[in-house]
Parts: C-alpha cells; sequence; structure tokens
C-alpha cells in the first residue's frame, strides 16, 4: 500500500439503484481533470465469483476489461467517463473474496487458525481495496460498496472499511454516503428521515460519513440541508445535493457546481495541480443536446425490457451520434416478437438495423428474419458477436442455399455448421471465465469498410464468446459476396464480415461497444450512424 495514495469509499443507503457508479465515475472526472490520477473500483456483495453467470436481467450486462475480466456494467461508466482502461483489480465480489480465504485455508496459509469473518475475510476485502494503490501509480482510489447499508451481505464490506480508516488515517481516508430524500406528494414537503436512518446504520457500523450526497427530484432548500447537517453529524457544506438529471454525462458538472469535488480536496489536504480542465467534456454535452439531424435504429435482442442488459451498446450510439452531431433514437425490439408477417411493419421506420450480442437460442428466429430484411432492403445493418453470427448464418440459408446452416451451439447436429466450437474450446465444462475473452489482434483488409472506419490494418478489441466462424465455408462465402474483412493474425480466426454489394452491412465478432468513451468513440459505431445518416438522405 504506496502511504501516498488516498482511499475515498462510497456506500449507498436507503435503496439501490440510486447511481453510486455515475457518482464515484463523476468525482473521478473532476479529480482527474485537476491532474489527479484516479481509478475506480466496485465491490459486489454476491457470492458469484464474477457477473459473467448472471443472467442480464438480474444485473444488466457484463462488462469485459482489456485483460478479459468479466465485470459489473459499473465498470463500464468508469471507463467511458475516465477514458482509461480498468482490469480484473477493479471488480472484487465476495464470491471472490470467500473463494480467496478458503484457497488459503486449504493450503494452510492460516497455520491451524480458526478462520473468520474477522479478521480474516475482512483482512482479505482490505487487502484488495488497496491492491491498486501498491504501485504508486495513483494519487486517488474510489471504492465503491455494491448494495445497502443494512443488507446482510454487505455487513463485511462495511467493518473492513471501518478498520482502512485506521490503517490510513485520517487525511488518507473519506467516505461518501449516497442516500435518498423523497418528496411525498401529498404532503408536499421533502423527508430526511430515510437519510437519518440510512446514517444510523452506517453509523452502528461504525462508520461516520464525511460527505452526503443527496439523491432528489427537487432542490433542497437550506433549511433541509440544514437538518440533514445536524441529524446526520456533518457539516453543513458537505450535504451534496444531487438532483436528477437528463443524461448521466450531466452528473460531472452538477457535481463541480455543488462542489463535491472541492469538499473531497479540502478533506483529503490534496492540492490541486491543474486548473479544472472539462472544455472537452462541455463540448460534448453541447453537441448532445443541439442535434442537427436524427436517424431512428432498431436494436434487435431479447433482454430488451431491461435496457442496461445493452448498457455499453445505448452508450456508444450516445458517443458516437454526438460525434456527428446526429441524435440517435433507439427503438430497443424483442427479437422473439418478430416474425416474418411482422417485420415490414416493425422495421419499415427504421434507418439501420443492430442485431445485439447475447447466447442461446431463444430468441434467434426474430434475429435471423430481421437480419434477412435489412440485407435485402438495403438497411445499414451492424450485428454484433452473436449478431455476426446470425449474419453469417442467414447468408449461409438464403444465399448459398444452405437449408440446415446453423451454429454448433444452437443446433449441435446441424449439417453445415458454419459456426462451430474451437478444438480447445471442447473438453471446457466450467461456465465462468472460460470463454474467449478480452483484447486479442484484428487485422484488416485494405479498402474494406472496416478498414476505412477504423483508419489503420490493425486493431485490439475485446472478445465475449465461445463459437468461432467455421473457415472450411470461408471461400464459398467470400466468393458470393461475403467476405471477411477482418481476422485475428494469430489464428487465422474471423473477426470482421461485411458485404461487398450494401450500404453498410459489417458484423463484428469482438464487442466494440467496450471500447467506447465519451472523449472516443468507437470508429465502427461513428461510422456505423454516418452510413445510416447518409442512406437517409440519400432516401429523401
Amino acid at each position: 500500500m504506496a502511504a501516498s495514495t488516498k482511499h475515498i469509499f462510497i456506500t449507498g443507503g436507503v435503496t439501490s439503484s440510486l447511481g453510486k457508479g455515475i457518482i464515484a465515475a463523476s468525482l473521478a472526472k473532476l479529480l482527474q481533470s485537476r491532474g489527479i490520477s484516479v481509478t475506480i473500483q466496485k465491490f459486489d456483495p454476491y457470492l458469484n465469483i464474477d457477473p459473467g453467470t448472471l443472467n442480464p436481467y438480474e444485473h444488466g450486462e457484463c462488462y469485459v476489461t482489456e485483460d478479459g475480466a468479466e465485470t459489473d456494467l459499473d465498470l463500464g461508466h468508469y471507463e467511458r467517463f475516465l477514458n482509461s482502461t480498468t482490469s480484473q483489480g477493479n471488480n472484487v465480489t465476495t464470491g471472490r473474496i470467500y473463494n480467496n480465504v478458503i484457497t488459503k485455508e486449504r493450503n494452510g496459509e492460516f497455520l491451524g487458525k480458526t478462520v473468520q469473518v474477522i479478521p480474516h475475510i475482512t483482512d482479505e476485502i482490505k487487502n484488495n481495496f488497496y491492491k491498486l494503490g501498491n504501485d504508486g501509480k495513483y494519487d486517488v482510489i474510489i471504492t465503491e460498496i455494491g448494495g445497502c447499508v443494512g443488507d446482510i451481505e454487505s455487513l463485511p464490506f462495511v467493518e473492513a472499511v471501518r478498520q482502512a480508516r485506521w490503517d490510513l488515517g485520517p487525511n488518507n481516508f473519506l467516505v461518501i454516503h449516497l442516500t435518498l430524500i423523497p418528496f411525498l406528494s401529498a404532503a408536499k414537503e421533502l423527508k430526511t428521515k430515510p437519510t437519518q436512518h440510512s446514517v444510523k446504520q452506517l453509523l452502528e457500523a461504525g462508520v461516520q460519513p464525511d460527505i452526503l450526497v443527496c439523491r432528489t427530484e427537487h432542490h433542497l432548500p437550506v433549511d433541509v440541508k440544514k437538518k440533514i447537517a445536524q441529524f446526520c453529524n456533518v457539516q453543513l457544506n458537505c450535504v451534496i445535493e444531487a438532483m436528477d438529471a437528463d443524461s448521466i454525462y450531466d452528473v460531472p458538472l452538477l457535481m463541480k457546481k455543488e462542489r463535491l469535488d472541492e469538499r473531497v480536496m479540502t478533506k483529503l489536504k490534496i492540492s490541486s495541480k491543474t486548473n479544472t480542465e472539462l472544455e472537452q467534456w462541455k463540448e460534448f454535452l453541447g453537441k448532445l443536446k443541439n442535434p442537427t439531424m436524427e436517424v431512428d435504429i432498431a436494436l434487435i435482442g431479447k433482454y430488451v425490457s431491461l435496457p442496461d442488459a445493452y448498457k455499453s451498446i445505448i452508450e456508444s450510439f450516445i458517443h458516437a451520434g454526438t460525434s456527428l452531431e446526429c441524435k440517435v433514437n433507439l427503438h430497443l425490439v424483442s427479437s422473439e416478437e418478430l416474425n416474418e408477417g411482422n417485420i415490414g411493419k416493425k422495421l419499415e421506420l427504421m434507418d439501420g438495423v443492430l442485431v445485439a450480442p447475447g447466447f442461446g437460442v431463444r430468441g434467434l428466429a426474430g434475429k435471423l428474419i430481421a437480419t434477412k430484411y435489412a440485407r435485402e432492403n438495403l438497411i445499414p445493418f451492424f450485428g454484433i458477436c452473436l449478431g455476426m453470427q446470425v449474419a453469417v448464418i442467414e447468408f449461409a440459408r438464403n444465399v448459398l442455399g444452405k437449408a440446415d446452416a446453423s451454429s454448433g451451439e444452437l443446433e449441435p447436429d446441424c449439417k453445415d455448421p458454419v459456426i462451430f466450437l474451437m478444438e480447445e474450446q471442447k473438453g471446457v465444462k466450467q461456465m465462468g471465465g472460460t470463454m474467449r475473452l478480452g483484447a486479442y489482434p484484428c487485422e484488416m483488409k485494405k479498402g474494406s469498410k472496416a478498414y476505412k472506419a477504423y483508419g489503420k490494418p490493425k486493431v485490439t478489441e475485446r472478445h465475449r464468446h465461445r463459437y468461432e466462424f467455421n473457415n472450411k465455408y470461408l471461400k464459398e462465402f467470400e466468393d458470393h459476396g461475403m467476405v471477411a474483412s477482418g481476422k485475428n493474425p494469430d489464428k487465422g480466426l474471423v473477426e470482421i464480415i461485411e458485404l461487398k454489394d450494401h450500404p453498410w452491412f459489417v458484423g463484428t465478432q469482438f464487442h466494440p461497444e467496450y471500447k467506447s468513451t465519451v472523449l472516443n468513440p468507437h470508429p465502427l459505431f461513428v461510422r456505423f450512424i454516418k452510413a445510416v445518416s447518409d442512406n437517409k438522405r440519400n432516401k429523401s
């Protein structure tokens, strides 16, 4: 643990989904803009080793880092806001903590001692709190504690935070508690009692918050702030109002207005290295709020009832659209509801189609129908991971005449497995963390749509899949117009497919959405939206 590293812990109370991740990312952005090196880590209180095996309906999307860690979707916010990468060490679960401790116990590392929550589990949690600070790379580490204060599974984490105060010392430790001030419309007043109870629970666990960030739908009058400060034992200027915002990208500027970064720096005795540099951020917001044109894009997927399942894709459209001063109206369409009878009606007003990633056979028929419709009607198409594989299957069936073409994942006994399981994956039985994960290189054909989008011949992109394009069929595909415009140079695996005679028909085996940030929109999303807007203009 580097002595100079400062630690900020963010806890939440009253209710979940208050936006701890956005507050953490916004604070980090403000500190970063002052020349302070900062990273954020998320500690999740569930017993899964990582979110890789969780249903997206349970937990939203599973975000993949450069080093192949399957992590919480909040890490996506961290990367998008800070324009810097995270890693395996930025997301730790109770499952991993207990797994580490039990492994140590089995290896005899506790010398026969009784293994207990305190000190063994809390020590392991603290070791992980401090790990990212060991190399002195960061001035500040922000740690977001998942769940709600008072939840039984969060207790060891809150206890570890209490102990961390003594390890780190007063000027290196800060707790921000995110809470809710509800407005009762019948009484027409803001209520502070839930916040008081939440802070009381934190105090019972031995943790005194230094700053309260209060989510609210209405402005907090000074008398309400005073009441919160008095009952919760914090300074008046450390009661921060967090009003609901039009966009998550407004939050850093709202927090700056409330002087959250100044309060943090004062308490941690950090001197600002530079003046706040947020011009690019303000420029982004200006374009976001003043688009010069609009397009309508259908996102075809099976988890559309929970948009968080496609969080990175949705945000990538915002980044790319804003860079082109184009508002992307994203229409989430359930692939299970699509059929030959209604496809025209569902997609006739769409300017572009994106077929989303996913696993399993459910909703496959609808994705195939949507892909065929986009291909035949020359609607710009973008397929990601399974979306790319669907484009390959559809082309094989309807252009190459292979009626039984499919994926070995979806139909193991199909006659033409145009998508198949690689040899090294055949013996894998465990589900978690066993796929092709993280960053792999991709080389592109000169002159292809992909090459023109990136503007360079070689890139690295993040993966999360088991099944691959079957190269046995590649020549036949290319002879009929579907080319492999991107390949992995080490194994010759197909990374990108595209159609020659189409305004834009591109599928990627990797997940470009994981690398899109506010300041660096992903080139494939940018070029897709440009193709969509150009196509729309040509039609009108």
